[in-house]
């Protein structure tokens, strides 16, 4: 029912009652015709119709805009690539293999990475594969003649086969004709050849061509040699997940003949080599029991395949012989993760942190298990090594550091870089060494022989009495060792030989240093004979490695053992790895069944090792720092042999000591016949024997110290 309205006549308008709204008036009603529009001033715009031309171009690039065609395209640049690149590749083999050219490139790649030693030997095939080569070149300008010779024997005896076995024939059927029988046969065998040959030459000239084609193709993409934007697309698989399948196939995958059969063969596919892939730190660790006929050092040896079957780097792949029996122990680090720095050293942490020489160990970093690397450094002579710049300085120090927080500790220390990496440990160490000269190596030779003092020292006190530990420190020992200069007595301060005064009393010490806790600690580069003794770097107990070079500088720097049991310094990446350490030694915790272990060593920088020096000097009464070693009166051998000589024509050389010693007994009383023979050798003041007994003569050693000071020696400018 419809609500009923109310006329309001002052407005004129109607309201309903139920929503007070007003309403518009009623329009007019009228019976005329509405009236036509009006025309408007302007008409309204045509729309153009496009051109067929426009409507072309837009298909046409609708079409080569299309996903289809851009697939095609890109398949057919990507295979006509494969035969190009294919054809270049064999190209290139076959240039190398007729000349020289890849010995040339393998030198310049050696040469580059400062390989010295790999260089030499690119260096040594390429000179073998010339001479070869010359020699097949020789042999090419008699080869006619030999063919030729060949020939005429190879018709002769063919012939007269053909003749005997035709008189065999003849003789055996009775039948004269037989005789030219085999001469018939071979020339029809000949004949079918060359029909044969006839009939298959126009589809091999045909098929020839493409048959290359197809082998350049192949080629080609298995090189992957076309552009990288035509190359399909792969999903990329490094860093994925480490499952028992994916280890079995890169196992599979090695190149090892008898590995790949055996997993051909289980029935499990190989799931029973494996142990239990457990989580290690920032990657997986996994046994792998080998199937018989398989050596653990045949994987050793192919960790870069391994790794990469595992989609990893190299680096991020380690390989350990466990106690087990043909068991070899993966290490698999989650992608990148050891890119990733380890935090701060707890010596800055932890301010309240104290050091024990006999009983603590030393937070030196963490392995790659991501658990921290505690070091004992007691009664342990230390060696580490690694080529420059890779944190070598910094690693050794940390370690000095934390002993410098025991105040029973001495230091000596010599830097023979002189840079001021070790400037905090003036007024913490009792000598204090910096520079790179021969006057610095000279002073460092003079502190371990005053080391070797104190050695001996101890070891004639009472038995029962306690030493304070002694720590000898030489940064840079590879200077030492190599220093050409020679002392007034002719003995030289480098070098490995048993006159080498460096090189003797770093063996003195590791001889007998560690029973009475007198150790040497030496940091070096680039180990080798030359630069660090084999018997100076077997005398340390804990051996450290940073990276390396060579695979004989890694075996140099840790021994045969370490590197046959899968240490690997060499492989560690130069810069990118900085800091990181292989460490062959029974003060630190290393897995059952290994020989070394890695260490990503905490990183202290001078600034932060100032402020811990700081601290462990407050533990101290007090040191006074000395920064150049007491090297005592200065004396001239000669002239005291001329002194105590006296006026006689010639004097025992016995009593020549004695003479020497009443003298000074501080520069001769330990001075046996040796020593004086060394003295004068070469001189021409020589000992010799008269009446049977040895004696020294004035009238020639007059004569030398006359000549040596118209030379103007120090002698004689003094």
């Amino acid at each position: 029912m419809t609500e009923p309205a109310v006329a309001d006549p002052g407005m004129g308008t109607v309201h309903h009652l139920d929503d007070h709204r007003p309403t518009p008036p009623a329009e007019p009603v009228t019976l005329v015709k509405d009236p036509a529009p009006a025309p408007t001033s302007t008409p309204p715009k045509a729309v153009p119709q496009e051109s067929r031309i426009v409507r072309t171009g837009r298909a046409a690039r609708r079409i080569a805009t299309h996903d289809r065609t851009r697939s095609a395209a890109r398949f057919t640049v990507r295979h006509g690539m494969y035969v190009v690149g294919g054809g270049r590749i064999v190209a290139r083999r076959a240039w190398e293999g007729r000349t020289a050219a890849r010995y040339e490139r393998m030198l310049r790649a050696a040469e580059a990475a400062g390989n010295l030693e790999l260089a030499t030997e690119w260096e040594e095939r390429g000179q073998r594969f010339r001479a070869a080569r010359h020699q097949r070149r020789m042999d090419l300008l008699s080869a006619p003649v030999k063919a030729a010779k060949g020939a005429a024997a190879g018709l002769g005896i063919t012939a007269g086969g053909l003749l005997l076995l035709g008189i065999i024939l003849a003789v055996a059927n009775e039948n004269f004709a037989d005789l030219a029988t085999p001469t018939l046969a071979l020339i029809e065998l000949i004949r079918w050849i060359v029909l044969i040959i006839t009939v298959v030459w126009g589809p091999l000239v045909i098929l020839g061509p493409w048959a290359a084609l197809l082998a350049l193709w192949g080629v080609g993409r298995h090189q992957q040699a076309a552009p990288q934007w035509v190359l399909p697309d792969r999903p990329a698989d490094v860093g994925a997940p480490i499952t028992p399948s994916v280890v079995v196939t890169a196992l599979r995958d090695l190149g090892i003949a008898p590995l790949r059969k055996a997993v051909k063969e289980m029935g499990d596919a190989g799931a029973a080599m494996l142990g239990p892939i457990r989580i290690a730190g920032c990657g997986v660790e996994v046994d792998v029991t080998l199937p018989s006929g398989v050596a653990t050092n045949e994987v050793q040896k192919r960790r870069r395949k391994l790794a990469e079957n595992l989609s990893r780097h190299e680096h991020e792949v380690f390989i350990t012989i466990p106690q087990a029996a043909r068991t070899v122990r993966l290490w698999i680090a989650d992608s990148g993760a050891l890119d990733e720095p380890i935090g701060p050293s707890p010596l800055m942490t932890d301010t309240t942190l104290t050091a024990d020489y006999a009983k603590g160990r030393a937070p030196w970093g963490q392995d790659l298990r991501g658990d921290s690397a505690l070091i004992s450094l007691y009664q342990r002579h230390m060696l580490i090594t690694g080529l420059s710049n890779q944190g070598k300085t910094a690693a050794l120090r940390a370690l000095a550091l934390w002993l410098a927080l025991d105040p029973r500790v001495e230091f000596r220390v010599a830097d023979l870089k002189g840079v001021g990496d070790w400037g905090m440990f003036d007024g913490l160490a009792t000598v204090l060494i910096q520079g790179p000269t021969d006057d610095h190596v000279i002073e460092a030779t003079e502190m371990l022989e005053d080391l070797v003092k104190e050695m001996e020292r101890r070891i004639q006190a009472p038995p029962g009495t306690v030493f304070t530990p002694l720590i000898g420190i030489v940064d840079e020992a590879q200077v030492a060792f190599m220093c050409p200069v020679v002392d007034k007595e002719k003995r030289p301060y480098g070098g490995s030989k048993a006159t080498a005064r460096y090189f003797m009393a770093a063996r003195k010490i590791h001889n007998q240093g560690r029973a009475v806790d007198v150790l040497l600690y030496q940091g070096t580069q680039d180990p080798t004979d030359q630069n660090l003794p084999k018997l100076v770097r077997e005398g340390a107990h804990t051996r450290a490695s940073l990276a390396l070079g060579t695979e004989s500088q890694a075996r140099m720097a840790l021994g045969d053992k370490a590197v046959d049991g899968g240490a690997a310094p060499n492989l560690l990446r130069p810069g990118l790895d900085k800091g990181t350490v292989v460490v062959a030694s029974d003060g630190i915790k290393i897995p059952a069944g290994q020989a070394a272990l890695t260490v990503r060593t905490h990183y202290i920088s001078t600034d932060d090792a100032a402020l811990i020096a700081d601290r462990a000097k407050a533990l101290r009464d007090g040191v006074t720092t000395l920064h150049a070693v007491d090297r005592g009166e200065e004396r001239d051998p000669l002239m005291d042999v001329m002194t105590v000589l006296g006026d006689a024509s010639r004097v025992l050389t016995t009593d020549v000591l004695k003479r020497l010693t009443a003298l000074s007994e501080d520069a001769y009383g330990e001075w046996s016949h040796l020593d004086l023979k060394r003295v004068l050798d070469g001189t021409g003041a020589e000992p010799y024997k008269s009446d049977g007994r040895m004696v020294v003569g004035r009238e020639r050693l007059a004569r030398v110290l006359a000549n040596r000071d118209a030379e103007g020696s120090a002698s004689a400018a003094e």
